[in-house]
């Protein structure tokens, strides 16, 4: 039995994403196939096609919402017509697909209030969010935190965790993003178009950057003495100074990390209690058809999504 998918071949002399009819795949012991609903968008996605990373059967996409259509015989987790969402790309990605087979470890149940949609735009964006500032940056109530880059999908679930975490937060993004990062709980918004943070003289005890292509230095000038900055995200060339330059960079008490995010089913499972709780919750900026995940992937490389973006993968 066949199913659609967006299908990558770097081969081709357009290497372009298309969607082809391929060979449905067949769960392993430990394997649940998903019938996926939604998928998100990731930096991830085009950064690997970038580098000329192509994974199994050349189909990308990371995270996944959907339910359980057939389990491995060793499966014990989930049952058929379980509903769940996950980062899948630790297994090869794909996504970008209506089926994928997966382990079933990598997987949480999906929230029953929570659309396939929004499911689908938490994993891989939520956990970075959550591992840069509660394990690289040890955020406790009651810190400074700059989160820059706030408007996109990683930013705009740093925001929110700040905020649960008890920290005061300042945000910075674009003007078509200021309101929107302000309704999220931001203390305080700048907008970069206008007004430049550093120039602020304000000193924090955690920045998360996550967007931009600011020199290194300027947040180690915006630390607090023993403030720490997480590089999450960014350009590429910052994210390569930030591995190069940033332990040289940690001098007295500050320091300069550099998150190396990795899926986590606890981790995942923590933020989706927080959703259900109400503290948090996904924002979807644009949503896209299966046949439009290169448009997806072009709109979400420009740097400019307002939250996150989303793949409607059936219907």
């Amino acid at each position: 039995m066949n199913m659609k998918a967006d299908v990558y071949d770097k081969t081709n002399s357009r290497a372009v994403l298309e969607v082809r009819e391929i060979e449905k795949p067949t769960p392993l012991a430990n394997e649940v196939l998903v019938k996926i609903y939604a998928t998100g968008v990731n930096a991830a996605d085009y950064r690997s096609i970038q580098m000329g990373i192509q994974p199994k059967k050349g189909i990308y996409g990371t995270d996944i919402a959907g339910r359980i259509e057939a389990i491995g015989i060793n499966v014990v987790k989930f049952k058929i017509g379980d509903e769940v969402m996950g980062d899948i790309s630790e297994s090869g990605f794909g996504g970008f697909a209506e089926y994928v087979a997966v382990p079933e470890d990598e997987l949480a149940l999906k929230l029953q209030e929570l659309s396939f949609e929004d499911a689908a735009a938490i994993p891989m964006s939520a956990v970075t969010a959550l591992q840069g500032l509660r394990d690289v940056g040890h955020l406790r109530a009651g810190q400074a935190v700059l989160i820059h880059g706030a408007g996109g999908g990683v930013g705009t679930f740093a925001v929110q965790l700040a905020k649960s975490f008890g920290s005061h937060v300042t945000a910075v993004c674009g003007t078509e993003n200021v309101e929107q990062v302000r309704s999220l709980g931001a203390d305080q918004v700048i907008d970069y178009t206008k007004e430049d943070f550093a120039k602020r003289n304000q000193k924090y005890d955690v920045i998360a950057g996550v967007n931009g292509n600011r020199p290194l230095s300027v947040f180690n000038r915006a630390l607090a003495p023993n403030g720490t900055f997480v590089m999450i995200g960014g350009a590429l060339s910052q994210v390569v100074q930030s591995l190069v330059f940033g332990r040289l960079m940690s001098l007295g008490g500050k320091k300069m990390r550099t998150l190396s995010a990795r899926p986590n089913v606890k981790d995942l499972e923590f933020i989706a209690k927080l959703v259900e709780e109400g503290k948090i919750h996904p924002v979807i900026d644009r949503r896209y058809p299966l046949d439009q995940v290169s448009e997806a992937i072009e709109y979400l490389k420009q740097g400019h999504a307002r939250g996150k973006v989303v793949i409607n993968v059936q219907g």
